[in-house]
Formats: structure tokens, sequence, C-alpha cells
């Protein structure tokens, strides 16, 4: 169990995390990455001690309430993870919510599936409305003009306000595919051991600057620079926010930041008439649903493959 634990914390943190954290690392290359962990880190103890407390020792903040602990925790249920940490490292933005929860309670699955396509479909439509407003009056000067110390100084304020909710919306989301592996309610050493195991984990993403998913980022326009990159975390995480508060079925965070860079990436090159580049940002998004919907397959075959061989049956 303790081991799943360990096995999840890593693979969520490294797939996921760079989706929310990936803009803020990109803008912020040059400050020291220890800076940039304890900032980060900060927020997800923060927003794990707030849900143990207001949650009565369940940091998953309630979405665990139909994933029921295994009784006996067999070897099978440490594959989920194994097999999120190999694919993890081909750069394929697998959805842990979809390969781990699913493992726990396939029957929620279609809840999942259709939360997590309506958040691709809203964070697609959000980002394309609100870039078609900006973009010539906002994103075209960034990209034209290169930003001064004294607005640096201001857009750094802004971006690490942004980022700060918006991870913190990520963590409520996402908990609760680390933390399926452990009793609903932890208790305090838990909660304590639990966390230091996290921040570990984060602390090496951080340093290796992101990992393979890192390159959906920097492939997308002017994501390095800080003023996009604070527009991107809070559309972001308004998007989060707004599905967070819809209901406390899991879904999938990488369907809807995957939506939202496809959205900004048509706007963008729509309203800057750049149609040389129209080819190549197509292809580009083709090629990121088609990673993502590959991550999904990939995600409920494994589990129902594995469950059949480990238990003899799909029930």
């Amino acid at each position: 169990m303790y081991l799943g634990f360990i096995m999840a914390a890593y693979s969520v943190v490294a797939n996921d995390s760079i989706q929310t954290l990936g803009t803020f690392l990109s803008s912020n290359s040059k400050r020291s990455w220890v800076v940039l962990w304890a900032f980060a880190g900060s927020i997800l103890a923060a927003t794990l001690i707030y849900g143990w407390f207001q949650y009565s020792g369940d940091v998953s903040y309630g979405r665990l309430a139909k994933y029921a602990l295994p009784e006996p925790f067999a070897w099978y249920y440490l594959l989920p993870p194994l097999i999120l940490v190999l694919l993890t490292r081909t750069g394929i933005p697998v959805s842990t919510s979809f390969l781990i929860l699913t493992f726990f309670n396939e029957k929620n699955l279609m809840n999942m599936v259709q939360k997590s396509l309506l958040g691709y479909a809203v964070a697609f439509g959000a980002a394309i409305l609100i870039y078609v407003g900006i973009t010539r009056l906002v994103e075209k000067r960034f990209i034209q003009k290169k930003i001064t110390d004294k607005e640096r100084q201001i857009w750094t304020v802004l971006q690490w306000c942004s980022t700060g909710f918006l991870w913190s919306q990520w963590l409520i989301q996402d908990f609760a595919n680390i933390y399926v592996y452990l009793p609903r309610q932890i208790s305090v050493l838990e909660l304590i051991i639990s966390l230091v195991i996290i921040l570990g984990m984060l602390a090496y993403i951080v340093a290796t600057k992101g990992g393979a998913i890192q390159k959906i980022v920097k492939s997308k326009t002017n994501t390095i620079d800080i003023r996009s990159a604070t527009i991107i975390d809070a559309v972001y995480g308004m998007v989060l926010f707004y599905f967070k508060e819809m209901n406390e079925i899991p879904m999938s965070t990488t369907w809807v930041f995957i939506g939202l860079l496809a959205g900004r990436e048509i706007a963008i090159n729509f309203m800057m008439g750049e149609k040389t580049k129209r080819k190549g940002m197509l292809k580009s998004i083709s090629l990121d649903l088609t990673k993502v919907t590959l991550g999904l397959v990939i995600s409920i075959l494994l589990v129902f493959i594995v469950k059949y061989f480990s238990q003899g049956s799909f029930a």
C-alpha cells in the first residue's frame, strides 16, 4: 500500500504537475530551482493540510468517496503507477486519473470520461474566446516588444499569484490520484510522512526542468514569455476552479491542459494572420490530441488487461 503511494506520487507529479508548472518553470528558467520548488512546495503543503482539516482527514477533498480501499491490498495494484512511470518517460501525456483511479473502480469510468471531454471542450472554447479578444492588444505586443525590467517586476508578481492559484486548483483535483493508495482518512503521522515524500518528488521534477512533457509547453507560441505564461495560468486555473465547483467526480486535468493550449494556439495564429504557420500549428495540435487520446486508450486498455490477468476476470 505504501509502496503504491510512493510510486503514484512520483508518476502523478512527473506526468501531471508539469501541465500546471510548465509555463512557470519555462518563464523562470533563470531562477534557482530551489526558489521555484520552495514556492510550489509551500502551496502544496498548505493545500494538503487545509484539505486534511476541512474533510476530517480526507486529503482528496471528497473525490475518493466512490473508491474504496481494496481488501486485501494485492500486489497488482502497484502496476498502474509503474506503467505510468514508464509511459511518462516517453513524453506521452497519459491521464493519471484514468489509469490509476479506473483500476480501483471501473464503474465510474464513463463519468470521468464525460467530465474530462467536457473539460477539453470548455478549455478549448474559453481559450479561443479569450485569445481572440486579447491577441492583437496583448499577445502581439508581447511577441514584438521585449519586456522591460520594470514590467518584469510587475509581471513576476502577477505570474506567481496566477501560478499559485492554478497549482492549488490542480492539487485539489489530483490529490485523489496519489492518495487512493492510502486510507481515506489518514493520521497526522501519515500526513507528515506523505507530505515529505511528495515534496521530495516535486524537488526532483523542478530540478530536472519538468522532463519530457515540458516539450509540449515549449512548442507553443511565446509560452516562455512571463506575460503570456501568466495569462495561460490564470485561464487554466479558472477552468479547473469551475470544474472543482461542479461536482466531486475526478477528471483528467491533462485533457483540460491540452484543450487550453490548442484553443490558444488557434486564436493567436488566426488573429495575427500567420497563414504560413497554420499548417504546422494544426499538425502540432492534432499531434497533441492524438497523444492524449492514445494515452486515454492505453490507460483504459491497460486497466482491464492487468485486472484480467491478475484476477482472472474483469470483475
